[in-house]
């Protein structure tokens, strides 16, 4: 099992979270930032527990990311 945590807030929506880790981001269309999908909001970060597949993509997507606003744990 793995957490992703993302703090939205600060997230310049560059897009290559989406790109590269698709099954667990999507671009938000009305202000053009990246959804955790299904994720929780918890004072402005939002946490995923999710499957150890989802670990290598987004371990890409916490490298790639141009604000360092991923964080990924295998738990």
């Amino acid at each position: 099992m793995i957490r992703i945590s993302h703090h939205r807030i600060k997230c310049i929506g560059c897009g290559h979270c989406v790109e590269v880790a698709p099954n667990t981001w999507q671009m938000n269309e009305l202000d053009g930032k990246a959804n955790l999908i299904l994720a929780k909001e918890k004072k402005g970060f939002y946490t995923l527990l999710t499957s150890d597949d989802e670990l290598d993509s987004n371990l890409e997507a916490q490298q790639i990311c141009p604000v360092k606003i991923i964080q990924v744990q295998k738990i």
